[in-house]
């Protein structure tokens, strides 16, 4: 065979290739109206949110992003402002001041439970407006509370309408984007829930200290009532299930056929409609309890999650004695945190797709949700180091940036995580892709409510050598369950009964 020959030959067979592995990406449903359903008009219909333009795609998903990062930081922007309110009211308990702060995050576990689900039913732009709307009508609250036990009921309540965007936000980013481009999408999408707690105590200090503890809510009110704003006037619906759904509803009119159905209506079979209803309202607990992937991937963020509120803690305590920063000043030690986030988010954006592409095409183009879990094991690694680093620099009083450097491998390594296995459990049921994400929540926001209450009588009887230490032997040997996801994570994914109907 000649040298052009050969050319020709390995060009045809690269054609080959590329058409093999054009045959293999997702395929969407076509309506067939001899059949009476209804779904896209073609391929490339424009009305599916996979068919925007980029531009519009980043555009909405930066609203819901925008959100997405004043509500966390509303999550722990109270904290160094807690003693001023605290002192007023004259409340001198130390675990209703923490509720202060953590009621919050209880209402981050209440409230992904049933405003995910509904999501999915009545469509993503209505709940989103619904419940950030709510976020900050009670901010409003908590600025007029009139004693400490007012400020907890109201915290609590903005914490439910603040978690919506969390796990919303998760099944706009399925909506949108295709899983090769998921990576990077999720990493601008998930910064908000890890950079606004390191943000919100830095803020909180200045607003309290210049201005009085209740303006602290007042700046939540503006910012976060213009962000709410900008979702309700330019937020679009992108749950593919509701689009088709109106769809179908319009033609069932148009044509005078009422026997027409939606290619997604799941509820056609013998449940009553309160019974359909009840099974989509429960989604996030079936993904929970009966999705064994789901369930190990939630305990293993929620215990590092709940880590890093542990840290939350101590940190602004240390500063403060140890090194004797003043309460206004005192929030920057989080820096070493926030760029340990910067880094690990930039870090995430550049590595998640392009391993997913390539793993991708060493399988003949045939995507698998695991392609997605490899780089938790090296990010894993990262965790641990923070733990033994912050912990004895602080016992052994070094220089204030030694502490502060080493809280940057714990953000770096966390944020991987973090961005990772959300992302997997989205690719794993896109259809469910918000109560996915709210299982997740669920767990974490109850570790991170409730961890941190052990934070002060662990300290206090191992210090901050040992007791960090002690954070830092868990995380290593929590290093085994990323390996253990790469090995048996694609059987335990398809363990589930929820994952036929979830890819649907």
């Amino acid at each position: 065979m000649s040298v052009k020959e050969s050319e020709q030959a390995d060009q045809s067979d690269q054609k080959d290739t590329e058409k093999q592995q054009e045959t293999k990406r997702e395929i969407y449903p076509v309506t067939d109206l001899e059949k009476g359903i209804i779904a896209w008009e073609h391929e490339e219909d424009p009305l599916n949110p996979r068919n925007y333009p980029p531009v519009r795609k980043w555009f909405l998903l930066s609203l819901v992003s925008g959100i997405t990062l004043i509500s966390p930081l509303a999550s722990s922007i109270f904290a160094p402002a807690v003693a001023n309110a605290a002192e007023e009211f004259n409340e001198t308990s130390t675990t209703v001041r923490s509720l202060g702060v953590t009621a919050y995050l209880f209402g981050y576990g209440f409230g992904p439970l049933f405003l995910s689900p509904l999501s999915e039913i009545y469509g993503r732009r209505i709940i989103l407006s619904i419940a950030t709307s709510f976020f900050v009508l009670f901010q409003i609250g908590c600025a007029l509370a009139p004693n400490f036990d007012s400020i907890i009921v109201f915290r609590l309540l903005t914490g439910i309408g603040g978690s919506a965007c969390l796990t919303i936000g998760g099944g706009v980013v399925s909506d949108l984007f295709e899983p090769e481009q998921r990576g990077v999408a999720m990493a601008i999408f998930s910064a908000g829930p890890l950079f606004g707690p390191v943000l919100g105590p830095i803020c909180g200090g200045f607003i309290a200290q210049g201005a009085g503890w209740r303006w602290v809510f007042w700046v939540l009110v503006i910012v976060g009532g213009t962000f709410t704003l900008f979702v309700m006037i330019f937020n679009r619906e992108t749950n593919p299930v509701i689009i088709i759904q109106r769809k179908t509803n319009r033609l069932r009119k148009e044509l005078n056929r009422p026997e027409l159905r939606s290619y997604y209506d799941d509820s056609s079979n013998q449940k009553s409609k309160t019974a359909h209803f009840i099974h989509r309202i429960t989604t996030p607990f079936q993904l929970l309890f009966r999705s064994p992937i789901v369930a190990v991937v939630a305990i293993y963020i929620a215990v590092i999650y709940g880590c890093l509120y542990l840290l939350f803690t101590t940190v602004t305590e240390v500063f403060q004695n140890v090194y004797h920063w003043s309460e206004q000043i005192s929030g920057l030690s989080y820096i070493g945190l926030g760029m340990g986030f910067v880094a690990g988010q930039v870090a995430f954006g550049l590595l998640s797709d392009r391993v997913l592409i390539k793993l991708k095409a060493r399988n003949n183009g045939v995507f698998e949700p695991e392609m997605r879990l490899p780089l938790t094991i090296p990010f894993s690694f990262f965790v641990p180091i923070s733990f033994f680093w912050y912990g004895w620099s602080v016992k052994a009083q070094t220089h204030w940036i030694v502490p502060i450097i080493g809280l940057f491998p714990f953000a770096f390594g966390m944020i991987g995580i973090f961005g990772t296995l959300q992302t997997y459990v989205i690719d794993c049921f896109p259809r469910y892709a918000a109560s996915g994400i709210a299982a997740i929540t669920v767990t974490r926001s109850f570790a991170g409510a409730l961890l941190p209450l052990a934070g002060p009588p662990m300290y206090k009887a191992l210090g901050y050598g040992w007791g960090n230490s002690l954070l830092g032997f868990v995380t290593l040997g929590l290093i085994s369950m990323p390996i253990m996801f790469n090995r048996v994570g694609a059987s335990l994914r398809k363990s589930s009964s929820l994952q036929e109907n979830a890819a649907k």
